[in-house]
């Protein structure tokens, strides 16, 4: 009898510990928001820095070379999927201190980009990209709809846009398939904000589809924001990184 008491007594104790376990996980992941949940369970799996790596030209899609390089190029939006981020897209990149959780770095993206390059022998002579910023992604709902009504406002400022401020001679075109380096001076302008910047891209052209990638440092001070604030932030970095991905075909 004593035997079945103590043997009983210890499973009470191992379930009431589960229990106790299960309970402070719970409460460490409401604390945090929703976002606790996210880290714990899966741990940061956000897409790659698009710096590390070289267009991505999609796999299996083949567009035949025009006639002539020479013309406008439009953003395509159809070729790619924003799924594995093989297609079109711009995208910032912040580091965040969670509460209950710590270090996190933010990635959202939006699949919404319009824009054309013009080219004219080696000369690339106009870039204009716009992009729709209400449709901006990440890893959690709750960042994307704190960004609506914090921080770059997008619902009162629905758009980021990039214009070349002068020609770019690259030389020489580059051959097919091979990635070259190009530096980019323009105007950025984000939350209604215009400053002049200069973006290191990376550029491969595959047929008919010239892709581009690159970086560019932001400082949020500069465009008039500080980064979003909840109850399940700690706090956000002064600045991040603009990054784009951008896969354009000829149209004329």
């Amino acid at each position: 009898m004593t035997t079945k008491l103590a043997t009983g007594g210890g499973r009470f104790r191992r379930r009431r510990n589960l229990l106790v376990v299960v309970a402070i996980f719970v409460a460490a992941a409401i604390a945090a928001g929703g976002y606790g949940l996210w880290y714990i369970l899966i741990g940061p799996t956000g897409p790659a820095a698009v710096s590390e790596a070289a267009p991505v030209i999609p796999a299996g899609v083949s567009v035949s070379a025009p006639a002539t390089l020479d013309g406008s190029w439009q953003v395509n939006q159809s070729l790619g999927s924003i799924t594995d981020f093989s297609s079109s897209w711009v995208g910032y990149r912040v580091q965040e201190q969670l509460a209950g959780v710590g270090g996190h770095t933010a990635v959202g993206r939006t699949p919404k980009v319009t824009g054309s390059l013009t080219l004219g022998g080696s000369t690339l002579s106009a870039v204009s990209i716009t992009a729709d910023l209400t449709v901006l992604a990440s890893d959690d709902p709750q960042r994307d709809d704190q960004l609506r009504r914090q921080a770059i406002k997008t619902d009162s400022f629905p758009t980021a846009t990039f214009t070349l401020n002068g020609p770019i001679n690259l030389g020489a075109l580059p051959a097919d398939g091979k990635t070259v380096a190009v530096s980019a001076t323009g105007s950025l302008t984000i939350r209604g904000t215009s400053k002049s910047v200069q973006v290191s891209l990376r550029a491969q052209r595959q047929g008919g589809i010239i892709a581009v990638a690159g970086s560019l440092p932001i400082v949020f001070a500069d465009y008039g924001f500080s980064g979003p604030s909840s109850f399940a932030v700690v706090s956000v970095n002064d600045h991040g990184l603009m990054e784009l991905h951008l896969l354009f075909t000829h149209v004329s």
